[in-house]
């Protein structure tokens, strides 16, 4: 089983900027590719950044230039390096974790990020 713990969420300003956080504890091992996602009241949730255990990343569109992921395997961390928010970043933002060995993912519990305008 794989524990995941986001953190760093919070109220920002149009423009600021965040680093949210996830700390994987357990069987590290079963894990594969990481990533973060965000859903917006009345909205699906939706994929923001990925980042394969070799490294490559994938972003949506609309975070693109602004948002970056990494990974730091000492720590079992991954990252999200928000700048230049917007309004419509506002979300709870959800890490998740591809399992290797069985269908599906293993999710944190989520954290609020609030940008005013």
């Amino acid at each position: 089983q794989v524990q995941l713990v986001e953190s760093g969420g919070g109220l920002v300003q149009t423009g600021g900027s965040l680093r949210l956080s996830c700390a994987a504890s357990g069987s590290i091992f079963s894990m594969g590719a990481m990533g973060w996602y965000r859903q917006a009241p009345g909205n699906q949730r939706e994929l923001v950044a990925s980042i394969t255990n070799g490294g490559r990343t994938n972003y949506a569109d609309s975070v693109k230039g602004r948002f970056t992921i990494s990974k730091d395997n000492a720590k079992d961390t991954v990252y999200l390096q928000m700048n230049s928010l917007k309004p419509e970043d506002t979300a709870v933002y959800y890490c998740n974790a591809e399992r290797r060995f069985s269908s599906g993912y293993y999710w944190g519990q989520g954290t609020q990020v609030t940008v005013s305008s």
